[in-house]
């Protein structure tokens, strides 16, 4: 993995609790983030890892994989974080393997800036120079979606991925309303380097645990 991770934060007037739920939830999470259209979970271990299957589909091709992650409920600092690996062997993927994390920061006034990190090997070789903006631009778009939905806006499949035959309106999803690098950072920086050490820490995809 280079050192072109892709980082998006959001700042969202609602508590902590409620986009910890929106977006641990496998059910919840599909509905307003558009790199996934189905996660099958498997039951948490001991530990608190869970794995699971997932799905994205598309008119050409349905790319399926597999990932583990692990949640964290409680920081001393207040903010929550949750890790992640995802792995697929499927040839016509533009993703091969990857990890990140989410993070969960509570503001002094209620409101939960949601971030994340990640970064991934490419499946099609130069073709990722392409690839990679579009994915950063599909997490943007999504956590404005979700930050919409959780601010007492439209429900999330109410803003479909748009199309240049949509006409354009100002409460619509949209990627620009995203951090796309942390504050005093680039997009070119290595965003897994502040990752928690779960990261790390958690199995590979589909394995033992």
């Amino acid at each position: 993995m280079g050192n072109r991770g892709i980082y998006v934060e959001t700042l969202i007037d609602a508590p902590l609790d409620r986009v910890w739920d929106a977006t641990q939830d496998p059910a919840q999470h599909v509905r307003w983030d558009v790199r996934f259209s189905a996660i099958v979970p498997t039951p948490a271990d001991d530990d608190g890892v869970m794995r699971f299957t997932y799905v994205r589909r598309s008119v050409v091709h349905d790319v399926h994989g597999t990932g583990v992650s692990l949640g964290e409920r409680r920081r001393p600092d207040g903010t929550r974080t949750s890790a992640l690996r995802f792995a697929t062997g499927d040839r016509l993927s533009p993703i091969r393997t990857g990890r990140g994390y989410w993070r969960y920061v509570p503001t002094a006034d209620g409101r939960t800036r949601f971030i994340t990190g990640y970064d991934y090997d490419p499946g099609w070789g130069v073709l990722d120079l392409l690839v990679r903006p579009l994915l950063g631009w599909a997490t943007a778009w999504s956590f404005d979606r979700l930050r919409i939905w959780l601010e007492g806006g439209p429900e999330p499949e109410a803003w479909p991925l748009p199309t240049v035959l949509q006409v354009w309106r100002p409460d619509r999803p949209r990627a620009s309303r995203t951090l796309r690098a942390p504050v005093g950072g680039s997009r070119r920086d290595d965003h897994l380097r502040d990752a928690p050490p779960t990261v790390a820490a958690l199995p590979e995809p589909g394995g033992p645990s």
